[in-house]
């Protein structure tokens, strides 16, 4: 098909969309004008933009499908109708020109930003790029006078010369804001952008008094930065020199969102100026910082941390009201704080019944090597969009160096054009930005967040600067950049040239030097130049974490219900509405829920566990559990969601029988993650440092997946308290267990957790019976220690009748951190106790009863930490002529719990008695894959358990 007069065919020579692929694009564009809703949405925005291009006679009328004028016209020569008319050429060059002004317009939107002036360094020289000069599309001198409709446009004319039109574009596209945002799939949100972008060509208008601020910022930023450098020479700090601007693009963002109705504001980010942030941003006392790195500040935490990882919270003016500002704390390990900080904004939309997030804002800082390289980036973005960790869109800002540490090539720092990449899978437009224009920051960071509170999604704004110093005060990185750092010698400095461009506006000559002098003044008075903390402030929704504080793992905790409330809970959680279909499998298990409720027969795992649930939220505490597959549980032993069998629409048709237990109930809110670990655990540790009053658990698909999560684990869970004096009560729930299942199915290292801990940092149990998971997660909430609770759940017990327990263990019992044995055994005939954790105890009792002795007491530890020293003491206590002790477990030797329980077992061992292991060997696998060899394995560990002492024997 060729169509000299068709709109289709004047973008033939479009370097984007033709060459070989013109027959797949018209047949596909032919397929558009048929039917708009038979191509992808991509393609059929495209095509949209086309039908705005005047015909070629000049009318509006509409391309239409070719191909039947086609056959028409066929179909006439052959019947002798005629012959065809064709445009003349002057039409037909009119029409091509119109045509290709569109493609100039698409060009600087799709790619303009590649030609914008970004970098202060100016190191490399900008590449010219074919598609942004007119004369790609045939233009010539002769036609850059000449006027063409742009009425698809935000220039604010109908029409505009060639040559106006190519500066305004330039102007607005290759600037010192360089935008992102044409591969935005919503056409409204993409036009939202071309209207601010072009309405201004990307250029500020500030007050005089406006301007004055942001030099007063950018001062404030250079200004604690020197005074650091000259009075702790040598101490790290992590300097933001050539990154000024951030510290008035961060100002403008907290004032911007306080008159946008924001009221709390959580940061998140990594080292690089953190300190500046501290004092320039948040507003702690210059005094305070200083007495840290004096070494006289307050230290009253067993561990501490250094001072740039350190938190902080203040309340500041707006001119919006009151706006919290909190700074999370956070680890070296660059990005991890990112769905932590997103999880304490959840938990505050949630306080606040915000669930658009208009009254709290994430934002998260990233350096430029960070955001490309760390994994957890890409997880944490693909949870911004999903209903279970939706926070309202974050606004990222990057603190784009150039470098990272010492890796600034390009071959070697990334496999993408921009380190914000990353971002274009969920679709966040990018605003890259010179760090040396102070005023295009604050214009960026402005739009920025406007988009963010019109449409709750995330947004960038890339702060293209450079890192004066090395990546810390004591490194020189001229030895790995010297062409770069011969160009950082050069520059003048970010202040400096914007107090020029201020003093050349008659803003005053002496306006820079005064502001440095005045803040110079105030750092050596340990004082802000200028104070917007509020001193007495405390919002209604802030959170007292008063009770929980001081409080010991051994305070007492009534966690069982009366008969008549657990069979009230029990028959709200087996009653489904009447028109409700479920699955026969679902329909028994309610059945036998039911029967469980009435006492009938014994409570099995799955129905311990809902009415511990069922029970909390009756009494006020909320509870929040989320990982891959929860809802209906990996080994499908939960049904907490329940689906209608004979519902019409996908998103339609469930039930979640813990969301109707009480009239006034707290919420329980079930959430089948991404498959992710860092990100989501990350997350749900964010959601209980900000919220001690609900249960938040995550729960592990497999225990052994729990790894891909260590770094949350290794630096927020198990030592979050003890550096930061952090408090939190997170849950996690990791399937574990020896049946057979493989290296990958078996374990959830329990070892690692015993490993980390210490200063009764957190609770690490493994029930074995259904009232015993029923009090553990009762006992988190209702005793008001919040400690980090790891519980070992089991997978084969959850079907095991052995693991049952009768009504009255709910109604009348509690956490047992050691269960006694639960024979009648004559106490001065036992010779040996046999101690074991987990599902390996119904293996010992059964074997117990095949061998017919009763010399051998079996005593099941449920909590191996904080060791329950007291309770272990009395139960040897019971049997006087014990002379040998076991540990038996189901990992090999050097995992699970012995290498850490027997320090604690010796302990209360007397005199005279003898400690041994009963187990697999050392093994660098956590478990063996061959079915047969697990079997020899599990026959040989129990056998040992009551068999002669081998191998290693500790004698008290």
């Amino acid at each position: 098909m060729s169509d000299p007069g068709s709109v289709y065919t004047a973008y033939q020579g479009n370097s984007y969309l033709f060459g070989g692929n013109a027959p797949y694009v018209e047949e596909m564009y032919e397929n558009y004008l048929a039917n708009p809703t038979s191509v992808p949405e991509t393609w059929r925005d495209y095509f949209d933009a086309l039908q705005h291009v005047p015909a070629v006679d000049g009318s509006e009328s509409k391309d239409v499908p070719h191909l039947p004028v086609i056959n028409a016209f066929a179909e006439r020569a052959k019947q002798g109708a005629g012959r065809v008319l064709v445009a003349s050429g002057a039409e037909s060059d009119l029409g091509r020109k119109r045509t290709a002004v569109q493609q100039l317009i698409a060009a600087y939107r799709n790619v303009g930003c590649r030609w914008a002036d970004l970098d202060p360094l100016k190191r490399t020289e900008r590449e010219k790029i074919p598609e942004l000069e007119a004369g790609f599309y045939g233009f010539n001198d002769a036609d850059q006078e000449a006027v063409f409709n742009i009425s698809n446009t935000f220039f604010g004319k109908e029409s505009m010369s060639l040559r106006e039109l190519t500066n305004a574009l330039r102007e607005t596209y290759c600037g010192s804001i360089g935008a992102e945002y044409m591969y935005i799939s919503d056409q409204h949100r993409k036009r939202w952008w071309q209207q601010k972008l072009e309405s201004i060509r990307s250029k500020p208008n500030f007050s005089a008094d406006q301007k004055k601020h942001i030099l007063d910022r950018v001062t404030a930023a250079e200004g604690l930065e020197r005074f650091l450098h000259t009075k702790y020479v040598g101490q790290k700090r992590f300097s933001l020199e050539g990154g000024e601007s951030f510290i008035a693009s961060i100002d403008a963002l907290i004032q911007g969102a306080g008159s946008k109705g924001v009221q709390e504001i959580v940061i998140g980010m990594a080292h690089r100026g953190r300190l500046n942030v501290l004092v320039n941003a948040l507003g702690k006392m210059p005094a305070d910082l200083f007495a840290e790195f004096d070494h006289t500040a307050k230290e009253d935490l067993p561990a501490g941390d250094v001072k740039y990882h350190q938190g902080f919270s203040s309340d500041v003016t707006t001119a919006g009201g009151p706006v919290h500002l909190t700074l999370a704390f956070n680890p070296s390990h660059l990005e991890i704080v990112n769905p932590v900080v997103e999880g304490s904004v959840r938990a505050r939309m949630d306080r606040r019944s915000d669930p658009h997030g208009k009254q709290v804002l994430p934002v998260l800082v990233h350096g430029d090597a960070a955001i490309a390289g760390q994994g957890v980036v890409m997880e944490t973005l693909a949870l911004s969009e999903t209903r279970g960790y939706f926070t309202g869109g974050t606004v990222h800002i990057v603190i784009n160096n150039q470098i990272g540490f010492t890796t600034s090539d390009p071959r070697d720092a990334r496999s993408t054009l921009y380190c914000t990449d990353i971002v274009k899978m969920i679709e966040a437009p990018v605003l890259h930005v010179n760090g040396d224009d102070p005023e295009a920051v604050v214009l960026a960071t402005q739009l920025a967040l406007e988009y963010r509170m019109e449409f709750q999604r995330d947004v960038v704004v890339d702060i293209v600067c450079f890192r004066k110093l090395g990546h810390n005060e004591q490194d020189t990185p001229a030895l790995t950049q010297p062409l770069m750092y011969k160009k950082i010698a050069q520059h003048p400095g970010t202040r400096k040239l914007y107090a020029d461009k201020l003093a050349a506006q008659g803003l005053g000559d002496t306006l820079g030097d005064d502001m440095v002098k005045a803040y110079r003044a105030a750092m050596d008075a340990g004082k802000h130049t200028h104070d917007p903390v509020l001193t007495n402030f405390k919002s209604k929704y802030a959170v007292d974490w008063q009770p929980f504080l001081g409080r010991k793992w051994t305070d007492h905790a009534d966690t069982a219900i009366p008969t008549a409330e657990w069979k009230r809970l029990a028959e709200k959680i087996t009653t489904l509405p009447a028109d409700f279909t479920p699955h026969p499998l679902v329909k028994k298990v309610l059945d036998d829920r039911a029967a469980m409720g009435r006492g009938e027969v014994n409570v099995d795992w799955g129905m311990g566990e809902h009415m511990a649930f069922a029970s909390l939220v009756a009494s006020g505490y909320p509870v929040r559990l989320s990982g891959e597959d929860c809802g209906r549980g990996t080994f499908t032993h939960r049904h907490a969601v329940l689906h209608d069998q004979n519902r019409e629409k996908w998103d339609t048709g469930t039930f979640t029988p813990l969301s109707h237990v009480a009239e006034n109930q707290a919420p329980f809110v079930v959430i089948d993650s991404i498959l992710s670990e860092e990100a989501v655990l990350g997350f749900e540790y964010g959601y209980a440092s900000n919220d001690p009053n609900t249960l938040v658990i995550w729960e592990a698909q497999f225990g052994d997946f729990v790894n891909g999560a260590q770094v949350v684990i290794d630096q927020f869970i198990a030592s979050g308290e003890v550096k930061w004096g952090r408090v939190n009560g997170i849950t996690l729930m990791l399937p574990h267990g020896y049946e057979g299942q493989g290296p990958e199915h078996s374990s959830a290292r329990l070892e690692r957790f015993m490993q980390l801990a210490a200063d009764t940092n957190m609770q690490i149990v493994q029930p074995t019976t259904a009232s015993q998971i029923f009090h553990v997660l009762r006992r988190q909430m209702v005793r008001n220690l919040r400690k980090p609770l790891v519980i070992m759940t089991p997978k084969s017990l959850l079907r095991n009748k052995d693991a049952g327990s009768p009504l009255v263990e709910f109604t009348k019992g509690s956490f047992q951190t050691i269960i006694p044995e639960h024979k009648d055994l004559k106490a001065d005939k036992v010779k040996r106790v046999i101690m074991c954790s987990g599902k390996v105890y119904y293996d010992l009792a059964k074997k117990r009863e095949e061998r017919g002795t009763d010399e051998s007491a079996i005593l099941r530890v449920e909590q191996l930490y904080p060791f329950p020293h007291k309770a272990f003491a009395a139960e040897l206590k019971k049997y006087p002529n014990v002379t040998e002790i076991v540990w038996c477990q189901d990992e090999p030797q050097n995992q699970g719990a012995w290498f850490f329980v027997q320090h604690y077992i010796h302990e209360n061992m007397v005199e005279g008695q003898k400690l041994a292991y009963a187990g697999r060997p050392s093994s660098a696998s956590p478990a063996v894959g061959y079915a047969h060899l697990h079997q020899e394995q599990q026959k040989a560990l129990v056998d040992a358990a009551f068999g002669k002492l081998k191998g290693f024997i500790l004698t008290k």
